[in-house]
Protein backbone atom coordinates (compact mmCIF):
# COMPACT_ATOMS: atom_id res chain seq x y z
CA UNK A 1 0.00 0.00 0.00
CA UNK A 2 1.42 3.30 -1.10
CA UNK A 3 2.39 6.20 2.03
CA UNK A 4 -0.41 8.47 0.96
CA UNK A 5 -2.47 10.68 3.31
CA UNK A 6 -6.18 9.94 2.61
CA UNK A 7 -7.53 13.71 3.49
CA UNK A 8 -4.88 15.83 2.07
CA UNK A 9 -3.00 13.98 -0.60
CA UNK A 10 0.22 14.18 0.35
CA UNK A 11 2.77 11.44 -0.85
CA UNK A 12 6.84 10.97 -1.53
CA UNK A 13 8.06 13.64 -4.19
CA UNK A 14 11.59 13.16 -5.46
CA UNK A 15 14.51 15.48 -4.76
CA UNK A 16 18.18 15.11 -4.73
CA UNK A 17 21.39 15.22 -2.12
CA UNK A 18 23.71 17.27 -3.89
CA UNK A 19 27.18 16.41 -3.22
CA UNK A 20 30.12 19.22 -3.37
CA UNK A 21 33.26 19.41 -2.74
CA UNK A 22 35.78 22.41 -1.96
CA UNK A 23 36.76 25.24 0.65
CA UNK A 24 33.72 27.70 0.12
CA UNK A 25 35.29 30.95 -1.02
CA UNK A 26 34.11 32.28 2.52
CA UNK A 27 36.89 30.16 4.20
CA UNK A 28 39.75 31.99 1.34
CA UNK A 29 39.03 28.95 -1.08
CA UNK A 30 38.41 29.53 -4.80
CA UNK A 31 34.62 27.77 -3.82
CA UNK A 32 32.60 24.93 -4.00
CA UNK A 33 32.13 22.11 -6.99
CA UNK A 34 29.23 20.19 -7.26
CA UNK A 35 30.54 16.49 -8.08
CA UNK A 36 28.05 13.77 -7.28
CA UNK A 37 23.93 13.69 -7.69
CA UNK A 38 22.07 11.46 -5.84
CA UNK A 39 18.38 10.88 -5.97
CA UNK A 40 16.12 10.54 -2.22
CA UNK A 41 12.72 10.74 -1.57
CA UNK A 42 11.02 13.05 0.65
CA UNK A 43 8.42 11.25 2.62
CA UNK A 44 5.64 13.16 3.94
CA UNK A 45 5.35 12.49 8.49
CA UNK A 46 2.18 10.05 7.87
CA UNK A 47 0.65 8.45 11.69
CA UNK A 48 -1.76 5.14 11.40
CA UNK A 49 -4.54 6.63 13.12
CA UNK A 50 -8.36 5.74 13.66
CA UNK A 51 -10.28 8.33 12.20
CA UNK A 52 -14.02 9.26 13.03
CA UNK A 53 -16.04 9.24 9.79
CA UNK A 54 -18.97 11.35 8.83
CA UNK A 55 -21.29 8.32 9.49
CA UNK A 56 -20.80 7.45 12.93
CA UNK A 57 -18.45 4.43 12.05
CA UNK A 58 -14.67 4.69 12.12
CA UNK A 59 -11.34 3.32 10.32
CA UNK A 60 -7.35 3.14 10.44
CA UNK A 61 -6.11 5.56 7.62
CA UNK A 62 -2.65 7.47 7.04
CA UNK A 63 -2.90 10.58 7.49
CA UNK A 64 -0.04 13.18 7.13
CA UNK A 65 0.41 15.02 10.68
CA UNK A 66 -0.29 18.40 8.93
CA UNK A 67 -3.69 17.28 8.71
CA UNK A 68 -4.16 16.46 12.31
CA UNK A 69 -2.94 19.62 13.29
CA UNK A 70 -5.19 21.43 11.37
CA UNK A 71 -8.22 19.55 12.97
CA UNK A 72 -9.30 18.43 9.30
CA UNK A 73 -9.68 14.86 11.27
CA UNK A 74 -11.06 13.55 14.44
CA UNK A 75 -9.78 10.73 16.41
CA UNK A 76 -11.64 8.03 17.03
Amino acid sequence: MARICAITGKRPTKGKIIHRKGQSKKSGGIGTHVTKHTTRLFRPNLQWIKVKLPNGGSKRMWVSVKAIKAGLVQKA
